[in-house]
């Protein structure tokens, strides 16, 4: 299953069923798990973990060492979970001390061609990112997630659960759980209802969000006023996320 012209390090613990392509090379301390492809001319540096059912397309850079003039050769990690697709031209960075060590990507997740994922980024489950999108350091990217197509991620801004980043688009502050942005610089329009109806979310729990959602960016209050407004209400599940997500912001959030 290993193409005679790839290179794989001693120390690498590769399942016995990944395939790897040719020209490919697999660095020291790496680790691929069952059922994982990897194409030809993918390079996985060091001090990766990759689960199970994974694809890696030609290509790629994954596990490299970060562009950060602060990172001094620490043996940092790379850690991508279960069932991701990974396609051509990538790169994904290790971490940095200066955070916890570790960038790390969840389960389910699309990533298009030629994305960059820099250090100690933090992406959940079932992510859409679409191509030529980019993502500074100590970026996270909630669960349900889409980032549109060229967009810009700036360092250290939070992205909610199934929040919606249309393509092109500048993102300097935190997008809270369920919300629509779309601009440069990036400017909110609405829930992302489309996609909640797509995911199972009941009628209900839509309209609470809508309502909140205009408690929030429509009636001119400020954010802890706002918060205080929704949390005075009956709350469901669904607006806990969203008001945790609020809570969370640590950059401010797009308006």
């Amino acid at each position: 299953m290993i193409h005679p012209t790839a290179i794989v390090d001693p120390s690498a613990v590769i399942a016995a069923d990944v395939e790897i392509g040719p020209y490919s090379i697999i660095g020291p301390d790496v680790e691929i798990g069952a059922g994982t492809w990897i194409g030809p001319h993918v390079v996985i540096t060091k001090l990766t973990s990759i689960g199970k059912g994974n694809k890696i397309y030609q290509f790629a850079s994954v596990g490299e060492d970060c562009q950060d003039k602060k990172y001094a050769g620490e043996p940092t990690r790379l850690v991508i979970g279960d069932n991701n697709e990974i396609r051509e031209g990538c790169s994904i960075h290790r971490g940095t001390i200066q955070d916890e060590g570790i960038t790390r990507i969840g389960n389910n997740n699309l990533i298009m061609t030629t994305v960059h994922i820099a250090h100690d980024v933090v992406i959940g489950d079932n992510t859409i990112i679409a191509s030529d999108a980019s993502i500074a350091g100590h970026v996270k990217v909630g669960d349900w997630a889409i980032i549109g197509g060229a967009s810009a991620i700036h360092q250290f801004c939070h992205i909610g659960p199934h929040a919606m980043c249309g393509g092109a688009s500048y993102i300097s502050r935190d997008i809270p759980a369920y919300v629509m942005v779309s601009g440069n610089p990036a400017e909110s329009h609405s829930i992302n209802a489309e996609g909640l109806k797509r995911r199972g979310f009941s009628a209900e729990a839509i309209s609470e969000l809508r309502q909140a959602y205009k408690t929030v960016f429509r009636k001119g209050l400020r954010l802890d006023t706002a918060i205080g407004v929704l949390e005075a209400e009956t709350i469901g599940p669904e607006l806990s996320v969203f008001i945790k997500s609020l809570k969370g912001s640590g950059r401010g959030i797009i308006r």
